[in-house]
């Protein structure tokens, strides 16, 4: 075949791509073991961190998760315990992600913090430009937030994106309430402009008001889901 014929060109270009992509694909299925090993750290990082429990690195926060989270359960919208998890789970509730949350599959972290029994629950939203999303823990008393970890997957550097970057923000959290006094049917937990309830609200990021109040709606939303659970005594 004559090298400076179109036909050779093409079959040229063909095989190149080929070998090119075959490259990438054994490439990818080689790390992809390790990516899926670290997302998991990552996500169980992110539970900590909702249970004020920070800077640790990677094997203290693997061993950590382990020690702290009795079950990672899946339950439905009646507060039925679907599957029961299990210590240090990854496997029930862990899995699941926005999707099955949608579905009415939802997660429910049981954990232990010094003797006592704290509950991760995991809740979705939409920020200004995406989705965001945060693990909040609970009290044993299902109403009172003991801590929160806030992430998005493209909010505004120094304005939205303070959600997940502003540890402060994030603290503020500790020791608001669900719910109102004497109201256990809507949640009041929100960010705002201007406080008028302490007890429930904290103050919206700054130059983030549609992020914010994204925050406020995946409360009310992700919370409304787990209604049942929050109301079982």
């Amino acid at each position: 075949m004559k090298t400076n014929s179109n036909s050779y060109t093409i079959i040229y270009s063909v095989v190149l791509v080929v070998i090119v992509a075959l490259l990438l694909a054994v490439v990818f299925q080689a790390l992809k073991p390790q990516q899926d090993i670290n997302v998991a750290l990552d996500k169980q990082k992110q539970i900590l961190y909702s249970l004020n429990i920070r800077d640790l690195d990677d094997a203290s926060a693997a061993a950590k998760y382990k020690e702290v989270v009795v079950a990672d359960r899946i339950i439905d919208e009646n507060g039925t315990i679907v599957e029961p998890g299990t210590q240090g789970g990854t496997s029930a509730g862990f899995k699941l992600n926005s999707a099955d949350y949608k579905s009415g599959r939802l997660a429910l972290f049981v954990c232990n913090v010094d003797g006592q029994t704290k509950y991760v629950i995991p809740v979705y939203g939409m920020g200004l430009w995406g989705p965001i999303n945060a693990f909040v823990a609970l009290n044993e008393d299902k109403a009172t937030v003991y801590g929160a970890y806030f992430n998005h997957e493209g909010e505004t550097a120094g304005l939205g994106a303070e959600i997940k970057d502003n540890l402060k923000w994030q603290q503020q959290f500790q020791g608001k309430k669900l719910f109102k006094e004497g109201n256990n049917t809507d949640i009041a937990l929100a960010a705002v402009k201007k406080i008028d309830d302490p007890a429930t609200q904290v103050d919206m990021v700054t130059g983030a008001t549609l992020t914010s109040n994204g925050v406020t709606d995946m409360f009310k939303e992700g919370f409304g889901k787990y209604m049942k659970f929050l109301n079982e005594k």
